[in-house]
This record gives structure tokens, sequence and C-alpha cells, in this order.
């Protein structure tokens, strides 16, 4: 009997899940749909799913219009520039305190996470206008600076968390055989913490991906990475939603891939420590 209840609850949960997961999927297909739609399929009342002429008509019109592979290389310098500048600074912070904690320690920490309730236009000025002085609007340096410091918080604490799980014994051990600070943390620390920094990397690219606010408002034509490359497609004269579509779209497809690819790595490190 008791058996039979734990296989129904489990069954609930499983179709829960996959509820939960095809209602958060459903805008993503959405919008792959309408990019193989004309422009009046796409604003046609009812909709229509999957009866519609299929034409990829939207994909060379964006790709006649814009220069996507510039959007694309500048998306992944900016991605990946501000996460290996975020690790380089988040991980000799996160060691000192995992391993070498203050009496304030916890008060940072928290104080550091009560950093990202700010919103971004709080301080969009000042930050535009020390771009604007030092000569970095539209520049990929600008927007890998903005972005690691704004993803630093979480890069801190997510490395804080997997450096908590490392047993501190194994790094005396280190110091005991004569390893310098600089070779506890690369050659010790780094090798055993791997799928905790993996995971803190393939979200910080993610986010950093996926950031519109500061890119829109820091980049106009040179630096401009993709969310810019779907900006674009809206104007005054109105949203072309099967154009904007196949924008999206194209602009999606690389961090999904990439996600897919590595999402039993990035498990992994989310899930670093919590079974012992």
């Amino acid at each position: 009997m008791a058996r039979a209840v734990s296989t129904k609850r489990k069954l609930w949960f499983t179709g829960l899940a996959w509820l939960i997961g095809l209602v958060i999927f459903f805008p993503i297909l959405w919008t792959v749909l309408t990019s193989f739609k004309t422009e009046a399929e796409a604003i046609a009342s009812p909709p229509s799913f999957l009866g519609f002429e299929w034409t990829l008509e939207n994909y060379a019109t964006v790709m006649e219009r814009s220069n996507y592979f510039r959007f694309f290389m500048n998306s992944v310098i900016i991605a990946v520039g501000s996460t290996a500048l975020g690790l380089l600074v988040a991980v000799p912070a996160a060691w000192s305190m995992a391993f070498v904690p203050g009496k304030r320690t916890k008060d940072l920490l928290m104080w550091m996470l009560s950093t990202k309730m700010l919103p971004p236009v709080g301080v969009l000025i000042p930050i535009y206008l020390i771009s604007r002085n030092f000569g970095l609007l539209d520049s990929r340096a600008a927007l890998v600076v903005v972005l690691m410091l704004i993803n630093l918080p979480i890069i801190i604490w997510m490395l804080y968390t997997y450096f908590k799980e490392i047993p501190g014994e194994i790094l005396e051990a280190a110091r005991m055989d004569g390893a310098s600070l600089r070779s506890e943390i690369i050659y010790v620390l780094t090798p055993m913490a791997v799928p905790g920094i993996a995971s803190t990397m393939l979200l910080n690219i993610i986010l950093a991906w996926n950031e519109a606010f500061w890119t829109l408002n820091l980049t106009t034509v040179n630096a401009a990475p993709l969310t810019a490359f779907i900006a674009s497609y809206s104007s005054p004269e109105g949203l072309f939603y099967a154009k904007l579509s196949a924008a999206s779209t194209m602009a999606i497809a690389p961090i999904l891939i990439m996600g897919w690819f590595s999402q039993k790595q990035l498990v992994r490190g989310l899930t670093f420590g919590a079974v012992k």
C-alpha cells in the first residue's frame, strides 16, 4: 500500500515537473515557430500553431540587413571576457572568505548580495559618464568590466559555497609541504572545485549573454552584442514580429545549444557538495 502511494506521488511530481517545463519552454517554441511565418501570419488572429506556410524569408532578410556574425562575436567576447575577469577576482576573494573568514565575513557577503537588488537605472548615469570620460562608450572593454562587476556578487557567493565544502585540512597539508598561496589556490584548491567553478562560469556566461539593459545603453554600433541585434527590429513604424522572432531565435540559439551540451556539468556543479 505504501509503495503504491509512493509510486503515485512520484507520478504526480513527474507530471507536474513536465507541465512546468512545457510552460517555461512554450515561449521559446512559439518564437521559433513565428520566425518561420510571414508577417501577416505572425499577427493573424486566431494564431496558427502549425497550420501555416513555412518560409525562410525572415532569416534571409535578417542576414541581408544585419551583420549577424559581428553581433555574435561581440556577445562571445563580452560574455567570455567578463566571466574570465570575474573568476580572476572571485576565486581569491571566495578562498579568503571560505578559509580565512573574519568577524564580518557573513555581513560582507550579505552586503555584496544586496547590491543585486539595486535597480540598474539607479547607477546608469554615473557609469555612463565614467565610460564617456574614459572614452569607453560603445566599447567591449566597458561592457566586460561593467558586466563583471554586476555579476561578481553571484560569482563570489557560488564559489564561496563550493569552497566551504572542501576540507580545510587538505589546504593545511599543502601548506605544510611548502606550497605557496599561489600554488595552494592554483594547484590544490582549483582542481578540487572544478565542477563548482565550471557551473559558475557557465551561469555567468548565460547572464552576460542575456544582459540587455547595459548593452543597449552603453553601445550603439561597434560593440553591440546580440541583445542590441534583437532590439534593432523594433522601429517607429512598428514591430515586425516574424523578423523579430527570427532575430531572437538566432540570438538565443548559441546559448541554448551551449546549455544543452553542458547541462550535465551545470547540474553537477550546482549540486556540488549537496551529498556527502
